[in-house]
């Protein structure tokens, strides 16, 4: 059930789901990919698995939804509770209030599925911050340039493949075809290109994408060395802190709002979230969309503008 909380939005977990007692909190804000569009209907799928789940958003002065606001993340106290994060990000300069509320969740070793230009997730302006370490290919107080790296695994790198001309079709990694994330995922294909990438070690490969011609579903995927070798789209991984807690991290480089069309993606990171919390996966995983979800094509000028929080509410 959707709640909406004014700054922010609030789905209460169905009853009887897999993710019974456990809070998963979602952070919008990209300025291209609409996450605002996304991560609302991602979290009403967890809720329908069971879980409570907020979604925060980057807002202006008069309380809108403005993903160009990179300061703003409303109702930041959610990840005092959060058992798990969702987010999909680019370039935050969150002030240090905020941050504090993250790098307290990272610290207790909550688990993160990380979409897209979650990567570079933080583009600190403040080089004093204590916070500046985040900053994407930043290497500070001994973080491998920034979140992305360090964290996450990968940083920005490149677009591989021609952005808004060529998109993604997923082959699995054979070597780790059995690992209980690919539970239940099928051949995934997005409209977003994909990007360059080489994981961190250790880092566990779940998916390459292959490019292909077109952003057509049937395109084939083009010969020559942009596949040869592959890329990888997705990847698991331990981040340990200091004191010996581990964070679970699963990022793609997929999970624009359009990718999230596909339900093998969205079970891909429902899968991601319950590993990271060391929930069974079971065979089946209701990942079906409640409503009309129809989102909008990636880009900086085509947002939607002027709306409130639960106007991004699939109904």
């Amino acid at each position: 059930m959707a709640q909406d909380m004014g700054d922010h939005l609030h789905f209460k977990a169905a009853e009887g789901g897999i993710g019974q007692g456990k809070h998963v909190v979602f952070l919008a804000g990209d300025e291209e990919y609409k996450s605002e569009e996304a991560l609302p209907m991602m979290a009403a799928l967890y809720a329908k698995n069971g879980f409570n789940t907020s979604v925060l958003f980057s807002l202006d002065a008069t309380g809108n939804v403005d993903q160009r606001a990179q300061t703003s993340l409303s109702n930041p106290a959610a990840l005092d509770t959060a058992d798990a994060i969702v987010i999909s990000l680019r370039f935050r300069n969150w002030p240090a209030e905020i941050f504090a509320k993250f790098d307290a969740a990272l610290k207790r070793g909550v688990p993160i599925a990380a979409l897209r230009t979650s990567t570079h997730a933080f583009n600190i302006k403040d080089a004093k911050s204590p916070y500046a370490k985040y900053s994407f290919n930043k290497s500070i107080d001994g973080w491998d340039k920034g979140f992305g790296r360090e964290v996450l695994g990968e940083t920005w790198v490149s677009h591989h493949g021609h952005h808004k001309h060529q998109g993604t079709r997923t082959e699995v990694e054979a070597a780790n075809a059995t690992h209980a994330v690919l539970t239940g995922v099928g051949e995934i294909f997005g409209k977003t290109d994909v990007y360059g990438a080489n994981p961190k070690d250790p880092s566990t490969i779940l998916l390459r994408g292959a490019v292909t011609e077109t952003l057509d579903p049937a395109s084939k995927k083009i010969d020559g060395p942009k596949n040869n070798p592959m890329m990888p789209v997705a990847w698991v991984r331990e981040y340990k802190q200091a004191d010996g807690k581990i964070n679970k991290i699963l990022t793609t480089t997929m999970g624009d709002a359009t990718d999230l069309s596909d339900a093998d993606l969205r079970r891909l990171v429902i899968n991601g979230t319950l590993w990271g919390l060391g929930i069974d996966i079971p065979a089946e995983v209701d990942v079906s969309i409640d409503g009309d979800y129809n989102p909008t094509m990636y880009g900086f000028k085509n947002g939607k503008t002027g709306l409130k929080p639960k106007d991004f509410i699939v109904k």
